[in-house]
């Protein structure tokens, strides 16, 4: 009988660093809804990426979750500000990522901020992100800032809403050949 739990702990260690050294699908689909502000104090600091892994080129995949990002429209009151699917690569428990949209004004960008992830069976997701707007000279005139802590568990769409902003995250583990990936089509149903 001792022998037995020595081997079930073992196989869960074992079964955590996997999750831990494996390569994720991530997709972030980040909007704006009825068209508020949330304007803060301070201004996005210079060093907003804070040490995090830029994602190149290299690292971005095509997005799936389009059907979703449809249907966040000015008609129905939502302003899509990034949507961005990587590849992420995960050598040990804890992951942070930088991502930015639009055009780089003096080293900002309109949406500039990092994912911190904390990788296992029920991912922890800390979003730290910047909303800015520039002046003429391009200079930053105003930040908005949406931080916020989820779980977010793998395969699923999760919603995470910070008003007046709000974020759909997904992660997928991704399997090796011998283990194929579940078919999961548009799970448009799951939002209807």
């Amino acid at each position: 009988m001792r022998y037995m739990i020595h081997f079930a702990l073992l196989f869960s260690l074992c079964s955590a660093q996997a999750f831990a050294q494996g390569t994720q699908l991530v997709e972030l689909i980040v909007f704006r809804q009825d068209n508020a502000s949330l304007p803060v104090s301070q201004l996005a600091p210079d060093e907003w990426a804070q040490g995090a892994t830029l994602i190149t080129r290299k690292l971005q995949r095509t997005t799936q979750l389009d059907y979703l990002a449809k249907k966040l429209t000015p008609d129905s009151g939502y302003e899509v500000l990034l949507h961005q699917t990587w590849l992420q690569h995960s050598q040990d428990a804890t992951a942070k990522v930088a991502v930015m949209a639009g055009p780089a004004r003096f080293e900002h960008y309109p949406v500039e901020g990092s994912l911190t992830f904390s990788l296992a069976r029920n991912n922890k997701v800390q979003l730290d992100l910047w909303f800015n707007q520039f002046n003429p000279d391009h200079t930053l005139l105003s930040s908005e800032r949406f931080k916020h802590r989820a779980t977010v568990a793998n395969d699923q769409v999760t919603f995470i809403d910070h008003y007046p902003f709000g974020a759909l995250i997904r992660i997928q583990p991704q399997r090796t050949q011998a283990s194929p990936t579940p078919n999961r089509a548009n799970h448009a149903e799951d939002f209807e």
